[in-house]
């Protein structure tokens, strides 16, 4: 079977399996919607994270024993938009449009109430290192997939109500967001009810500012998105990595946080139209590209140590990439390489994609928004880009 091939039977495979399951399912974080485990925190964050930790490690899924149910994800949501948005403008089929309209009439209906402009949450509560937020709170993550699936939308078929609803999402991070602020830039919040300094969350929120900026012609907004991504160029380390964050105890580094990173800064460069970032987007790309991989297109976790091997960390790196084709020669060959190591040795003969492969073992639950809407988006784009013969830079 050709690579091709290959890539479009497993493509189809994971369509079937999430739409038969519509698009419902488990998360790794979603611990506490058990109410037993979440009467048995007695009001700790700590044993919240204990709890979610334990669930999520386990390789025996053990949420229907304790009442968890099955649930939209909205981060999920809007990457399973994303992907019938992709779907349909390569096939043109009705109805794919018509599933992506259903995806974004449900996060209309599902936004977090009381902000300054529709942003987005989980469907659990989400106890960890730093902070407990319950059910519903927003995250400048989340917020921003969705809004950039809304500004796809509105550039592929015009509806201009998806452009106002990015645009809202837009008054979420400038007004609801806290912000660190010194002579480097500015920093926002992961929530509204942190102050933790995160370089992902920092330049996804940068990026979808200069990306609507650009759009409408706002300079004050291109201005502060300009100083979200210098605040996290300034702290590239001198072998081009990217720490998770600023304090300490976030000091480590990731693959597929650090994709996270390097997309949002080349996209928000391309949007703020400047080269003032290319050096740090070069070198921050190499070390991933050298560190973060094995030969065989194996996804490392970090860059010492290759266990777990996360399902997400492939579908990220399928996006990465793919949007540094136009800088890579090699990148695309990546991609395909990656791709083609995930469906041989994660994908369930079902159709899912399993989590996590630890040093012994397996975690072989099916986790939604994680593991498949990631995975789903990964391949259609990549389907898309071969499809077209065209690179990112070129959508």
């Amino acid at each position: 079977m050709s690579a091709d091939q290959t890539i479009r039977e497993a493509s189809a495979k994971l369509d079937k399996w999430v739409e038969d399951n519509g698009f419902q399912g488990w998360d790794p974080y979603d611990a506490l919607n058990s109410r037993v485990l979440k009467l048995l925190t007695f009001g700790s964050r700590l044993l919240g994270v204990g709890w979610v930790q334990l669930l999520r490690r386990s390789p025996v899924n053990l949420r229907p024993l304790l009442g968890i149910e099955k649930g939209y994800n909205p981060k999920g949501m809007g990457l399973f938009f994303a992907s019938y948005l992709r779907r349909y403008q390569l096939t043109a089929e009705p109805n794919d449009l018509r599933r992506a309209c259903f995806f974004v009439e449900w996060l209309a209906q599902h936004v977090s109430p009381g902000y300054s402009g529709p942003c987005w949450g989980y469907n659990f509560d989400w106890p960890n290192r730093s902070l407990y937020a319950p059910a519903g709170t927003p995250t400048v993550v989340n917020t921003v997939f969705i809004a950039d699936a809304l500004l796809d939308g509105y550039e592929l078929i015009g509806r201009n109500d998806w452009l106002e609803e990015a645009r809202g999402a837009c008054n979420f991070i400038l007004n609801d967001l806290n912000r660190h602020e010194d002579d480097t830039g500015t920093c926002f919040s992961y929530t509204p009810i942190d102050r933790r300094r995160v370089h992902n969350a920092n330049v996804l929120a940068g990026a979808l500012l200069a990306r609507v900026a650009r759009l409408l012609g706002e300079g004050d907004m291109l201005a502060t998105a300009r100083k979200a991504i210098a605040y996290t160029a300034a702290r590239q380390r001198a072998d081009g990595s990217w720490p998770y964050g600023v304090a300490f105890r976030d000091g480590w580094v990731d693959n597929f946080h650090t994709g996270y990173v390097l997309v949002a800064v080349k996209r928000a460069s391309d949007w703020l139209e400047s080269g003032e970032f290319h050096e740090a987007i070069r070198s921050g790309y190499r070390f991933w590209k050298r560190n973060m991989f094995l030969p065989d297109g194996t996804p490392k976790y970090y860059p010492r140590r290759v266990y777990p091997i996360d399902v997400h960390s492939i579908a990220q790196a399928i996006l990465t990439f793919l949007e540094f084709s136009d800088w890579d020669p090699g990148a695309m060959d990546w991609a395909w390489r990656v791709a083609l190591w995930g469906i041989e040795n994660m994908q369930d003969p079902t159709g899912y994609f399993h989590y996590q492969i630890w040093r012994g073992y397996r975690i072989r639950i099916p986790y939604m928004r994680w593991s498949q809407a990631w995975m789903q988006r990964a391949l259609t784009e990549l389907l898309y880009v071969k499809g077209q013969g065209l690179t990112p830079q070129h959508r």
